[in-house]
């Protein structure tokens, strides 16, 4: 295996000292413009790297984010929402030249265990956070930390308050839950309590509630009365907001609460399916499916083909993430477009600017627009009530 080149190496090229070689690659003053230039050039001809555990313990940056995902790892291998989050991500940190440390983890005990060992080993400048908690215990450890952090999916402050593509800085609105509050989670996971200096947590805003309103718009002008939202994990916010939607936006339309409901799964297609047989079995089955994601859609359509109901002639089927299964499959499924790796690209920038200084703050991501296809229809005449 290649030695890496040191800082001695670099010195005995150029002719000079090690600490004017030091000086140079740390921009600190003691060297002149022409030997800089003369180290830098050797250091590059030699393919130097500044080792960023040195640098960590120096007290400068790490030069890395880190992004824990706490999902089964048997769910992610299809969903092609977490593959277009990090390619945004990644655009960012790239053209910054901040590298991405990331980790799938079993739950967020474990997930808080990784935040601790990166912030002691001083591995990470920064986190990105994802599916936000209801009761989250990470804001709360984040704060007492120290840890600068961006949250993707906080349903944020609200719409009034917030700005469209750059931050609204009002760190005081962010509340930090206590640890406490989760069900089942250890206390040694949890601790420490949140400190009274403001959180450094940003966030960026989805708008969940708005996407389940323009479904529910859609199938409802068709005439669909009954209606189940096939959700992802119980847990976590953004299911509790889509699930709490379909309710308000159910009553707001006079829909029978027994017609218009929520199923959770742990987003599998596996799952999706299982929880299509379910409901197709009742005896006043949904003649309208909302999928949570592309892949349990896609499961969901094939099962419907197997028990012979035609979609969507007798089912209609909506997928919330919008994907190129969701657009080769047949038929092809309507489905909520919204740019993820542009909600990525919002987060990624969000977490650079605090770490350059900036206060937290929370970002609006576009809206998703829903996307009409061949998978909805109105009901059949006998089976709309």
């Amino acid at each position: 295996m290649a030695r890496r080149p040191t800082i001695k190496d670099i010195a005995r090229r150029a002719g000079v000292s090690e600490s004017a070689v030091s000086f140079a690659l740390n921009d600190r003053p003691g060297v002149s413009k022409d030997t800089r230039a003369r180290i830098r050039r050797v250091a590059e001809e030699l393919g130097w790297q500044a080792n960023s555990a040195a640098r960590a313990l120096s007290g400068e940056r790490s030069g890395a984010v880190g992004l824990v995902l706490a999902r089964p790892a048997h769910t992610l291998g299809v969903e092609s929402f977490f593959l277009q989050l990090v390619s945004g991500i990644q655009e960012v940190l790239a053209a910054a030249r901040t590298a991405l440390l990331f980790q799938v983890v079993e739950d967020v005990d474990a997930e808080c265990a990784v935040y601790r060992r990166w912030w002691a080993e001083r591995r990470v400048d920064g986190v990105l956070v994802v599916d936000p908690r209801t009761g989250d215990p990470r804001p709360a450890l984040l704060a007492e930390l120290g840890l600068p952090a961006v949250t993707i999916g906080e349903p944020g402050p609200p719409a009034e308050h917030a700005k469209g593509p750059g931050p609204m800085r009002d760190p005081g609105s962010m509340s930090v839950p206590a640890p406490s509050a989760v069900p089942g989670s250890s206390p040694a996971a949890l601790s420490p309590a949140p400190s009274s200096a403001p959180s450094p947590v940003s966030s960026v805003r989805a708008d969940d509630a708005g996407a389940m309103a323009q479904v529910l718009d859609h199938l409802h002008g068709l005439g669909h009365r009954r209606i189940v939202h096939i959700a992802g994990l119980p847990g976590l916010a953004h299911t509790v907001r889509r699930m709490e939607s379909l309710r308000v936006e159910a009553e707001r339309r006079g829909l029978d609460p027994g017609h218009v409901r929520s199923v959770v799964t742990d987003y599998s297609d596996a799952e999706g399916a299982a929880a299509t047989r379910r409901v197709l079995a009742e005896p006043q089955a949904p003649t309208a499916l909302v999928y949570d994601n592309d892949v349990m859609a896609v499961a969901g359509s094939a099962v419907a083909a197997e028990l012979g109901i035609p979609v969507p002639d007798r089912l209609s089927i909506v997928a919330w993430d919008d994907s190129a299964l969701c657009r080769v499959t047949h038929p092809r499924l309507t489905a909520l477009v919204r740019d993820t790796a542009g909600f990525g690209r919002l987060a990624a920038e969000e977490l650079l600017s605090v770490l350059a200084g900036g206060p937290p703050g929370v970002r609006e991501s576009e809206r998703p627009r829903l996307e009409s296809r061949d998978s909805t229809a109105p009901p059949p005449a006998h089976n709309d009530s």
